[in-house]
């Protein structure tokens, strides 16, 4: 599993409104997209260097493709990442802070300590 990736993931998508859209609208397509296209990419590197090995397990590339963010925290994508990303996608279907609240609702089970969110 790479935490890497998943708030690398996270972090290249949430900074792009087109991205965005595109991921609330067809999430298993762009992750397939996001992990044969971009995953591989170095952050911030125009120079075309590219890695070769990174990719998604399973439960990571499950997570990503159905917006289960509880799941994501439990793998130990960054909170602050997650919680961005989807309010970005989600707020607009509530109404306040209502999605914010949604979101706090569906982690509440979680307790400290949380899952470690190094990378």
């Amino acid at each position: 599993m790479s935490k890497y990736l998943l708030n690398k993931f996270l972090f290249t998508v949430d900074r792009d409104p087109e991205l965005v859209e595109r991921y609330r609208e067809d999430p298993r397509g762009t992750v397939e997209w996001w992990e044969a296209d971009m995953a591989n990419r170095i952050l911030n590197c125009h120079s075309g260097e590219a890695s070769t090995w990174l990719r998604f397990e399973e439960v990571e590339r499950t997570a990503l493709s159905t917006h289960d963010y509880p799941k994501l925290f439990e793998l130990g994508a960054h909170p602050f990442l997650t919680l961005t990303l989807f309010i970005a996608m989600f707020e607009r279907d509530h109404d306040g802070l209502g999605f914010q609240l949604e979101y706090a609702r569906r982690l509440s089970h979680l307790t400290l300590p949380y899952p470690d969110i190094a990378t």
